[in-house]
Order: structure tokens, then sequence, then C-alpha cells
């Protein structure tokens, strides 16, 4: 019953660890989140940058798998680039290690229990207030206060293995395997990390375990290696419901740390001598001799989880480009798979405006196949027949509303920058023909889901066009998918090589031609009787939303004329 109890203990006193962290990393997603987001956005134009932005994400929110995961979503979102979100998560690495010194530093040092209870009663308090702010506040400080009771808890609770000497001799058996005793505690390592889904958990049973002498500096050491590819777990379930490139962002750091952890391995003796070393100049024991003191063990298993990843960082980060590519040949792209994200504007605003501007020319031309594609979904939407087809394009459609949606605010961010700097008159005309272009290509993303929202109130009454009608829709697509075509041919010359608009003038005249033959013929339809009423109002509506896509079209070539 003993034991029974004692192991209850231990996992309530994991548990409260383990939800003081959470709370505490949520509620300061809460207080700063979106300024966090905000900045791991914009700091991502240089490995540096990536890195560091990593680093400072992690360190405040104490949670690489936060922050790991909160990457996977805007690699997922398309607003970092697969090679940005390796930097990224490459600097939440080095971030997470913060946890362990802060449980080092404090949590076997001073008895923060006893503050813990007037802490807690102060967050409570904060709670007390309507504004979320204070409530995120206290929180926070419930979170903390939770954390390092449930730190306290855990060490009292760890059964006193010296009044049981054949436990403690059993542990050590498993300890003096050389090699294979490393192998054995880095596994150890990722199963409790997996288990916990927490590194920061199983980094504190580690600093518990060797501050208790159950195992020794070295075996600890081998642990922490684990826990690091542990974590890599967390990510890799965010994604598995992701797009192609949140999944290869997960698995990218999954190949970071199993590289980290292959060098650690086979250099195991000489790494943690230059830990030992490290520890030592800053004025402790040798933690790798016997008779260390607790602190100085407790230093090194800091240390060694501190000076794995910035060596590890420091080596990978050059090697970038490679891991990319790896996790690209992994995790191929299927043919019908898209990718939404700026492919040609890459951070801020260059220093020259044409460039500048020429990247911002590609990146619209870009977007114009984006809508292009969307309507060519529109088309299957319209001519499928399996309610469970048309459900997953019409997802698809509206994803694609999202998606016009954000890349014209992107867009549109990087012309204010553009037009902050010195800019030529002509360079201003063409940013304000540019903030047309993308308006009425956004006009164009809304068009595409009108049309599937039609579809969907058509389906919704049980109707159906007949096949005459579905044969005139598919023409009206068919002048729709020629007015694509020589918009983005008109895009692609500019307004230096663009002398006339006659070929968009003369697909929107035949949109709209067709367009009045159909309703001449819908009137005609009606008075016959050909189809009821409701039918021929969902009809009418698709025909109309095209033909505002035929206006949107002429309207982009007239703004490349307007800069001359």
């Amino acid at each position: 019953m003993n034991t029974i109890g004692a192991i209850l203990t231990l996992l309530g006193s994991l548990g409260l660890f383990l939800y003081g962290m959470t709370l505490m990393s949520e509620a300061l997603q809460k207080v700063a989140g979106e300024k966090l987001r905000s900045f791991l956005a914009a700091m991502t134009s240089n490995s540096f940058k990536r890195i560091f932005t990593g680093f400072l994400i992690t360190a405040i929110i104490q949670s690489s798998s936060a922050t790991t995961v909160m990457v996977v979503s805007f690699v997922n979102a398309g607003l970092l680039s697969l090679t940005q979100s390796i930097g990224v998560i490459m600097g939440a690495n080095i971030g997470t290690t913060c946890t362990a010194w802060l449980i080092s530093l404090l949590g076997f040092k001073a008895d923060i229990s006893v503050i813990a209870i007037p802490v807690i009663g102060f967050g409570f308090a904060l709670m007390m207030f309507k504004s979320k702010k204070k409530k995120s506040w206290g929180e926070l400080l419930i979170g903390f206060a939770l954390l390092f009771l449930g730190l306290t808890f855990l060490k009292n609770s760890v059964p006193d293995l010296q009044s049981s000497p054949e436990v403690l001799e059993f542990l050590k058996n498993w300890t003096s395997y050389g090699i294979g005793s490393v192998l054995i505690f880095t596994l150890i390592g990722t199963i409790l990390t997996i288990v916990l889904q927490s590194s920061s958990a199983t980094m504190a049973l580690t600093l518990v375990m060797c501050n208790n002498g159950w195992i020794p500096f070295e075996m600890g050491a081998a642990m922490v290696l684990g826990e690091n590819i542990g974590t890599t777990i967390t990510a890799n379930i965010a994604a598995s419901v992701a797009n192609v490139s949140a999944r290869r962002a997960a698995l990218g750091h999954s190949v970071f740390n199993l590289f980290g952890v292959l060098w650690a391995i086979i250099l195991y003796k000489p790494f943690l001598i230059l830990v030992s070393k490290i520890i030592v100049a800053i004025g402790c024991d040798n933690p790798l001799e016997a008779g260390a003191s607790g602190t100085s063990i407790l230093y090194g298993i800091s240390m060694v989880h501190t000076l794995f990843n910035v060596i590890n960082t420091l080596v990978l980060v050059w090697f970038t480009n490679q891991i990319v590519k790896l996790v690209t040949k992994a995790i191929p792209q299927k043919e019908s798979a898209e990718v939404f994200r700026l492919q040609f504007i890459q951070g801020g605003a260059l220093s020259t405006a044409e460039i500048s501007l020429g990247q911002a020319k590609n990146e619209i031309i870009h977007y114009a196949g984006i809508c292009q594609r969307q309507y060519a979904y529109a088309r299957e939407a319209l001519n499928t027949d399996s309610p469970e087809k048309f459900d997953e394009l019409y997802k698809k459609l509206e994803h694609y509303e999202q998606v016009t949606d954000r890349i014209e605010i992107e867009i549109a961010n990087f012309l204010n920058q553009v037009s902050e700097g010195v800019i030529s008159e002509e360079s201003g005309r063409r940013i304000q023909a540019m903030y047309k272009i993308i308006s009425e290509l956004e006009s164009i993303g809304d068009s595409g889901f009108n049309v599937a929202r039609i579809l969907q109130r058509k389906n919704i009454h049980n109707l159906k066009f007949d096949e005459n009608m579905i044969k005139k829709l598919n023409h009206m697509f068919d002048l729709l998918d020629n007015g694509f075509n020589v918009m983005t041919e008109n895009l692609k010359l500019g307004y230096t090589k663009l002398n006339n608009i006659s070929n968009a003038q003369d697909a929107e005249e035949s949109i709209n031609e067709h367009r009045n033959n159909l309703k001449e013929e819908h009137l005609l339809n009606l008075e016959n009787n050909v189809y009821n009423y409701l039918t021929g109002v969902y009809y009418i509506d698709l025909i109309n939303e095209c033909e505002h896509v035929g206006d949107f079209m002429i309207n982009i070539s007239e703004a490349i004329m307007e800069i001359k």
C-alpha cells in the first residue's frame, strides 16, 4: 500500500509540475501572443534572425513544443517558408534549455514552495479583474508557483534509495555497460518525453534523479540526449493533419535533433569532458569525478542540454538548404497538392525600389495563377454529381478565398514598405496600379467562393442543372479561362511592353456576349417551363458571378495601361 501511495504521490507531483508549466506557458502566450506571432512572422529574413527569434520566443513562453507547433501552423498557413521554419526551430531548441537552468538555479537551491502559496493568492486576486490581460498575468503567476511547488513535491516524493541498497545496485548495473548504457538511458529519456509530452518534465525528473544520486552524471547526460529526440514528437503530431510543407517542417525538427544525438553519442566522452571543463571554469566541482557536489552535477546536466543545442545549431545552420532538400525528398509534394505562400517576396523591401517592385510583379503573377486554379476547382464543383466530392471542393474553394485575402494583405504590406522609401514618380504610379490589381484579384477570389456557395444552395434544395445548362456554364468557364490567360499574359508583359489591351477587351466582350445570350435564353426557358424558377435563379446567379470576374480581369489590364 505504501508503494502504491508513493507512486501516486510521485505521479501527482509530476502532474502538478506539468500543469504549472502548461498554465504558465499558455498564460505567457495570452499576454504576448499576438506580438510574438507578429515577431515570428517579421524576424525571419536571415538565418541569425530566425535562430534568435526561435530562441527568444521559447525563452519567454518556456515551451519549445509551443513554439514549434506555432511554427508548423505558420508553415501550414503559408506565412513561413520551410527554410525559415527550420531556422526558427533551431533557435527554439536553444531557448528550451532556459528551463533546465531555471530549475537548477532556483528549484534545488531555494525553497520556492515557501512563497508559492502567497504567489498563488496574488495570482488569484489578479484573476478577479475583468481585464483579460490581468487574468492572464494571474494565470502566469499561478502557473509559476505550481511549477515549483510540483518540483518541490517531486524532490520530496522520490524514494530514498540509500535505504534500499538492492534497488540502488540494480540501477548501478544498468550503468556499467559503457556505450550500451548510454544508449539505454538515451532511450529512457526519449520514451519518458514521448509519454509525458514535455521535455521540461523529463528534464526535471533527470535533475531529481541525478541530485538524489540515483544515476551518475554520464547517464543523466544520456537522458538529456533522449529528451531531444522525444520532444520532436509533439510537432510531428501537430503536423500530421497539416499540409506537406508543415509536415516537412516537423520532419526537419526531427532530422536536426537526431543528427545532434548521433554526433553527441559518437563524441560522447570528449563532449562530456568539454562540459566538465566549463563547469570547473565557473568554480564548481568536476561532475565526472566521484564525490562531485549536487550543484556541479545539476549545472553539468543543464550545460549538456545547452551546449548540445548550441553546437548542433552552429553546425547545422550551414546545412539548412541540405536539410530542406532531404525533407522535401522524404515527403514529396503530390501533383494535386497546393502550396499557398509568397514565392518571390521574402522579408522586407529591398534597398532598390525597382528590384522590390520586380519582386512584387512576380508575386502578383503568381497570385493570378492561384486565382485561375481556384476557378478550375469551381468548374469541377459544377460538374460533379458526388456529394462527398462536392464537399471536398467546397472546402478547397473556401480555403482559396482565405488564401487570396491573405496574399492581398501581404503584398499590400510589402508595397507599403516600398512606398515609404525614396521612389520615383514612375515607381509611385506602379505601386498605385499594383494596389488596384491585387484588390481586383482578391475580388476574383471572393467570386470563386461565391460560385461554390451558389452551387451549395442549389444542392441543399436538391435541384439539378440539365445537360444544356451545364454545357452553357462550361462554355462560360472556357471563356473565363481564356480571360485568365490573357490577363496573366498582360501582367507578364507589364507596362513597359504592353502597348494595348485589345486582347483583354476581346476576352471581356466574349464573356459579356455569352452572358447576354444566356440571359435571353433563360427568360424564354422560364416562359416555356423548361426548368423551375428556383433552378433558374441559381443558374443566372452563376452566370452573373462569372461575368463579374470578366469585369475584374479587364480592370487589371486597364490598371497596367494606366502606368504609362
